[in-house]
């Protein structure tokens, strides 16, 4: 029987107050909010992927929550994205990918030490292409940031293949299937297992995803429906994992809480304090 955790990506936003949280919480009151009230058991963080966290936050943020509770890091963007952008007027060299990965591994130990280390997200751009380079890139990150129990989520649908598949499977490291819109180059949704770990991220629908600004992309309220299109794949993948992990980064307004908490009644599993506000 695999374990289920459910939660959202991220869990600090000032557009949740009064509608997540209370209207007066303050931000340090918000994870231990979000864990014992609201009754999540597991977080996706995203803020690692904009800078690497100094590991005495991390560590401060573990003590927040109940023993149950663990935590999901994304890979800073220094790690999967800015090698390959050529927007960027000057890009990394291997050597400082290579540091990054070293400097992100030693900021996330205290989660790891204190078993609430869940998965290391390791989230390609839609501009990461399927090739013998980008294999050995990959399998160069796994070197370095041995022993984490690492996911990796394509953007571009040339990834979605058998023989990409097995790549991963051959070397342990889990698929991030993803929800996300029907458009050219994306990935569609698929209940691919390439490792003891399932991991699911909801993103939202809308189609206007490479044309508006981050905020707006993820502003999506999953239908009831469309929620159980999702558990299909949701139940597939957790019949076939060890632990199975589900987050919902559409976090517009708060719309990532509500229905992480509806798709949790859907699984049947108890989540919500009587205190939550919805």
């Amino acid at each position: 029987m695999t374990t289920v955790k459910i939660g959202t990506s991220g869990f600090s936003f000032p557009d949740w107050k009064g509608v997540v949280y209370p209207e007066g919480i303050s931000t340090g009151k918000m994870l231990e909010y979000y864990s014992e009230y609201l009754g999540f058991n597991a977080v996706e963080i995203n803020s690692t992927y904009y800078h690497i966290p100094a590991p005495e936050n991390l560590e401060a943020m573990a003590k927040k929550t109940r023993p149950d509770f663990i935590f999901s890091v994304k890979a800073y963007k220094g790690i999967t994205h800015d090698f390959f952008d050529n927007r960027l007027e000057t890009k990394p060299d291997v050597k400082q990918v290579e540091e990054s990965s070293i400097k992100f591994k030693e900021a996330i130990i205290p989660l790891k030490k204190m078993n609430k280390l869940g998965a290391v997200l390791l989230q390609f751009p839609v501009f990461f292409y399927p090739s013998s380079d980008s294999y050995d890139f990959i399998i160069r990150l796994k070197e370095i940031l041995v022993d984490l129990p690492l996911v990796i989520e394509f953007r571009n649908i040339a990834w979605a293949s058998t023989k990409h598949y097995d790549f991963l499977k051959k070397n342990n490291i889990a698929f991030c299937a993803v929800d996300e819109p029907k458009l050219h180059r994306l990935m569609p949704l698929n209940d691919v297992i390439t490792s003891n770990i399932a991991y699911l991220r909801c993103h939202g629908r809308n189609k206007n995803w490479f044309n508006t600004p981050v905020s707006e992309r993820y502003n999506y309220n999953y239908s009831d429906q469309e929620l159980k299109e999702i558990e299909r794949v949701a139940r597939s993948m957790m019949e076939k994992s060890e632990i199975s992990f589900i987050f919902f980064n559409n976090c517009h307004a708060g719309y990532a809480a509500k229905n992480a908490m509806k798709f949790a009644e859907m699984l049947d599993i108890q989540m919500k304090n009587d205190s939550a506000l919805f």
